[in-house]
């Protein structure tokens, strides 16, 4: 095996599609139309429908998207949100730069998702929004959840950054909550050439406030209705990202394909491989195990020239920029445990089988 494994290969996906992408960044130069041009409002249309959603709203980024969620449902200083310990760090930034406080629910041991179960006690009067995160590219699951914010009256945001193209009960998420937050990131499954986000929704009135908030707060140039930021998707994002949807769902399907193989490998090992919840499509944006010795297997990959991720090392609680305001209460073992744990490694359309069999080899040579 000598060809380089790469932890995602953006550069070998980009050079497959290459004619189309270039043509797409043509076709915007030629137009003059770099912001807000005919690509991103046609970008929009064809994610509301593969989400099937009635709403997209293109904007800068995923983070920017949770926090004009945030705006949009009126989160204010004081406020509590409810989410997960076990995510990247702009689920927790966005709740705390609008002066909210995080309030941390622990997480299920095999899906690593927020637990409904630990929901309801979170609640207080306090509580205005609910942030669960699809992580790894596995639905939370979202029924009890929704009986859980519908008893309360309290708005679910869905954290879909690493989610798009996951499925619920047979639905895409993103339009299971009140409001859907995707990012473009470009290791994420459907990957701008640089940042890039959306928000989705079902809801008519949300989606006109939230076309507002990410341009200024403005309907009419220059007449500023609401307080709003500047966050818009940029036309060439729009239109690099109109060509990759078409592929999606056959990326998709070379993911899960690609572990399936990766769990065969590691079968009957110490080697604990991703669980599938059975009411869900996992689109596997990170494939990611349990092992018990977990930072001797990664030092060992280091030597190997093997890349790998560890998503993530520290939980959110216990961040030094948001010790101080966040709230847990309850503790959260599990979370605790699963940080200790968690290793992701090289998932992207790209894989082939030699690399995989290389990459188990040398993890089963200690596991």
């Amino acid at each position: 095996m000598n060809s380089t494994i790469h932890m995602v290969d953006v550069v070998g996906q980009y050079q497959k599609i290459k004619p189309e992408i270039d043509a797409a960044i043509q076709r915007v130069m030629n137009s003059g139309q770099y912001i807000l041009g005919k690509e991103v409002s046609e970008f929009e249309n064809e994610i509301a429908a593969y989400l099937g959603v009635r709403h997209a709203i293109g904007c800068a980024s995923g983070t920017d998207a949770l926090q004009a969620a945030m705006m949009a449902l009126g989160v204010q200083p004081g406020d509590e949100v409810i989410t997960t310990p076990f995510t990247f760090v702009a689920t927790t930034e966005t709740i705390v730069l609008l002066g909210a406080k995080p309030v941390y629910v622990d997480i299920d041991p095999q899906t690593f998702n927020l637990d409904p179960s630990g929901v309801e006690s979170a609640i207080t009067k306090k509580t205005k929004a609910i942030i669960p995160v699809h992580l790894y590219g596995q639905a939370v699951d979202m029924d009890p959840l929704i009986a859980v914010a519908n008893k309360y009256g309290i708005p679910i945001i869905e954290d879909m950054c690493q989610a798009i193209g996951t499925e619920y009960k047979g639905k895409k998420v993103g339009g299971l909550g009140t409001i859907g937050c995707l990012s473009f990131f470009p290791s994420k499954n459907l990957g701008a050439f640089g940042d890039g986000g959306m928000l989705v929704t079902n809801d008519v009135a949300l989606a006109e406030r939230l076309r507002m908030i990410v341009a200024h707060g403005s309907r009419v140039r220059y007449k500023h209705e609401i307080l709003g930021v500047n966050s818009r998707l940029d036309t060439l994002q729009a239109a690099m990202l109109r060509v990759k949807l078409k592929y999606l769902d056959r990326w998709i399907e070379a993911r899960r394909t690609a572990a399936v193989l990766y769990n065969k490998l590691f079968q009957d090992s110490a080697v604990v491989t991703p669980f599938e919840a059975a009411f869900g499509k996992h689109v596997f944006h990170q494939y990611t195990v349990r092992l018990k010795n977990r930072d001797i297997v990664a030092q060992h990959l280091l030597e190997k020239k093997i890349p790998y991720g560890i998503y993530y090392p520290i939980p959110l609680h216990l961040q030094e920029a948001y010790r101080s305001v966040s709230i847990c209460p309850k503790p959260l073992p599990v979370t605790e445990q699963a940080v200790r744990e968690v290793l992701s490694l090289p998932m992207h359309t790209e894989l082939d089988a030699d690399q995989q069999r290389y990459i188990a080899d040398h993890i089963l040579e200690i596991a």
